[in-house]
């Protein structure tokens, strides 16, 4: 073996690296950005659980928990009317409530056990674990300051807990199921899309159609029915795999999960068709996935709320589709949400639009495929 002709062989790769300016950039500045975002998301200061108190304790125990949950700093702590109260927890503005009954002092006084009402939404296990163990700590501590720090045994503490939503079996599985099924259907789907629509143009076909008298929307329509087609058994897999092997929570409609996942699909057909008129080879088509896909896959929710994340990473949070899908996936899966509900609708609205503009990019961009 010749080291000279092996090191010239790196040389040749080497200076190919040092003229191509989208693999350098691959290669050097999207890793520390996708880190950057990694960093931003999980060191930002959490969210505290939204928690509304329902005090009708007519002696001073009452109000000595509402202050000890006001002062924990994981608790973000209102206290709205009982009605009021259902309806923030249904529209997500509340994670939990809880109800201090009116003869809570006098049942403690006599040596009767605490039973506050709590009603958690159920939507995220850790924040309703969350939730049980703080609202547990506050009240032991308001009985502690009641008795003075004496050594007096504390009342039996027996929380009623009900969920609106899910239950306490509900896992992180459950939490995450339904965006991951979007979200694996959504890479794999803009993957072959882009990688195959590509090799058409270099196999030459997607240029003889371009001669023939078909316009650039139909050609652009009948690629997207093809690829659909795909995406369509795709998605039905994924779906069943999920909820019949999985056994992931699902406490909606499968139609309109099995609708959302295939909006999803069509909008990554058509973001796969649209990137690749820029790509001369399926290496470039390939370096579009973390300068694309990546950064939904990070801001859409799907790993940290869309709602703790940094203010400005919001807002570039709410142009990505996947966000749009993520947040209807889990609204129908763990709420049972329909497209009666505002929220689904919005969602699907979004995702449709964002299918029929990518449509038209790909369709005016087609010429630049046979320049």
């Amino acid at each position: 073996m010749s080291l000279r002709r092996a090191l010239a062989i790196t040389a040749r790769l080497l200076a190919g690296f040092r003229h191509d300016r989208r693999t350098l950039g691959i290669l050097f500045m999207v890793p520390l950005v996708m880190l950057g975002l990694f960093a931003l998301l999980l060191r930002h200061d959490p969210i505290p659980v939204a928690l509304g108190v329902i005090n009708q304790d007519a002696g001073p125990l009452g109000g000595a928990i509402v202050e000890e949950l006001r002062a924990s700093d994981r608790l973000d702590v209102s206290e709205p009317t009982s009605d009021v109260g259902r309806a923030q927890l249904e529209d997500g503005t509340l994670q939990a409530l809880i109800w201090l009954p009116e003869d809570l002092t006098a049942t403690v006084a006599g040596g009767g056990a605490l039973r506050p009402q709590i009603l958690l939404r159920g939507t995220d296990p850790s924040a309703s674990a969350l939730t049980l163990q703080t609202v547990q700590q506050a009240i032991l501590a308001a009985l502690g300051a009641q008795n003075g720090g004496g050594g007096a045994r504390p009342p039996a503490l027996e929380p009623q807990v009900t969920y609106r939503y899910g239950g306490e079996t509900l896992d992180g599985l459950d939490l995450l199921g339904g965006p991951f099924v979007g979200l694996v259907i959504f890479f794999l789907v803009y993957v072959v899309t882009s990688i195959s629509f590509l090799r058409e143009r270099s196999l030459g076909t997607l240029e003889r159609l371009m001669a023939s008298p078909l316009r650039r929307g139909e050609i652009v329509v009948g690629y997207m029915l093809g690829f659909s087609a795909v995406a369509v058994v795709q998605s039905v897999e994924v779906l069943l795999f999920s909820l019949l092997v999985l056994n992931i929570y699902n406490a909606g409609s499968v139609v309109l999960i099995f609708g959302i996942e295939l909006l999803l699909a069509l909008a990554a057909v058509n973001l796969g068709i649209f990137l690749s008129t820029f790509a001369r080879s399926e290496f470039e088509a390939v370096q579009f996935i973390p300068m694309v896909v990546a950064p939904q896959i990070l801001l859409s929710g799907v790993i940290v709320p869309v709602a703790s994340e940094p203010e400005w990473l919001q807002v570039v949070s709410n142009v990505l589709p996947l966000t749009y899908a993520v947040d209807a996936l889990r609204s129908v899966m763990l709420e049972g949400a329909d497209l009666a509900s505002g929220v689904v609708l919005t969602d699907v609205a979004v995702l449709a639009a964002f299918c029929v503009a990518t449509i038209l990019a790909a369709a005016a961009t087609l010429r630049r495929t046979v320049a």
